[in-house]
């Protein structure tokens, strides 16, 4: 109680709030196979989480809501995510399970030598559902970030993502990165599912290649007319935006790759914090892909951004100067190349 009365237990309004699991992360320390290397470095991991490290590190206020085990590993993961600047105050910790965790190899996962092991059945992330979550908390921002990874964990989850996905008033803005991950489904019910669910969001991430993209861009956007915001990644190519009946396609980077991982989640982070502050969709694009090269230049699935002045200028270049510019290792802790003109090559290492 207050002087006032009863306290106010309403969760501050952030920015973006994201929901879903992160693990502990095993990387090894040289590349091989994992029946081969001999130790790893422990980090952190999972889609939803990785966007809400990336907003934070770049100046918004982020809530990580979320189940861990009431274990070791779950006090990693709550002062990791934590340390980036994010609120983690929202996050309910599992006595009865353990937080989930995984290995991984070295190797870019596009390829066949990709392993990866995942203990996460039985997770305290899997009992996710309405029930066991602080929905105030899921709905206090003003995006609500989710990914399709969460709706294969259990039927709670899907419940859970049903729940939140379903077009009521007064919902904040809702995203929703399809990340079909096929060994999580099972019955091949997972492009249905994720349809469905995408279908009740109003922004939209999703490869070219996932679920329902074998026809490119334009069929993915008749299979899903619904979100005001589509956003259609094409690998190496870059990513196109439908948004009304506007369509915006941006080339992607050329980037000196050190692992292939968290890319994908960088991306929606830095079109999401673009949206936020009211960019053009093509600057919107843009952020996205620079926030993603952040993350393919370093060995981890998180990175740290470039600071927002750095990205905007790199944003703001001319079409033939963005299509010039290189961005390797270490970039994002320098301002170099931003400024050059149009006909130098634009170069950052």
């Amino acid at each position: 109680m207050t002087a006032d009365g009863p306290r106010d237990t309403t969760p501050d309004v952030a920015d973006v709030v994201a929901l879903g699991e992160s693990m502990v992360t095993f990387l090894p320390t040289r590349p091989g196979r994992l029946a081969d290397v001999p130790s790893f470095d422990r980090a952190i991991g999972g889609a939803e989480s990785n966007v809400a490290c990336v907003l934070a590190a770049a100046g918004h206020r982020v809530r990580w809501v979320g189940r861990v085990g009431a274990d070791g590993f779950g006090d990693h993961l709550v002062r990791s995510i934590a340390s980036y600047g994010v609120d983690v105050s929202a996050v309910r910790r599992d006595p009865e399970r353990p937080t989930g965790i995984y290995f991984r190899t070295a190797g870019d996962r596009a390829t066949a030598a990709h392993e990866v092991a995942y203990y996460r059945a039985g997770s305290a992330a899997s009992a996710m559902s309405p029930d066991t979550l602080d929905l105030a908390a899921v709905h206090s921002g003003r995006v609500l970030h989710l990914s399709g990874i969460t709706a294969a964990l259990s039927p709670g989850c899907l419940a859970l993502m049903r729940e939140l996905t379903t077009r009521r008033p007064g919902r904040p803005l809702v995203s929703f990165d399809v990340n079909h991950r096929p060994r999580l489904w099972r019955g091949g019910d997972g492009p249905r599912i994720l349809l469905e669910l995408a279908r009740g969001a109003d922004i939209v991430f999703v490869g070219e290649d996932e679920a329902w993209g074998a026809g490119g861009p334009h069929a993915v956007r008749a299979a899903l007319p619904e979100p005001e915001v589509l956003v259609v990644k094409q690998g190496a190519t870059g990513a196109t935006a439908f948004h009304g009946p506007h369509v915006t396609t941006v080339p992607a980077l050329c980037v000196d790759v050190v692992a292939a991982v968290g890319a994908g989640d960088a991306f929606a982070a830095g079109f999401l914090s673009a949206t936020l502050r009211g960019l053009p969709v093509r600057d919107r694009l843009r952020h996205g892909h620079l926030m993603a090269a952040a993350a393919l230049t370093v060995p981890g699935d998180l990175a740290e951004p470039p600071a927002r002045d750095h990205a905007d200028r790199l944003a703001a270049l001319a079409d033939d100067a963005w299509g010039r510019l290189r961005l390797g290792p270490g970039w994002t802790r320098t301002g170099e190349g931003a400024g050059q003109g149009a006909d130098e090559e634009v170069r950052t290492p």
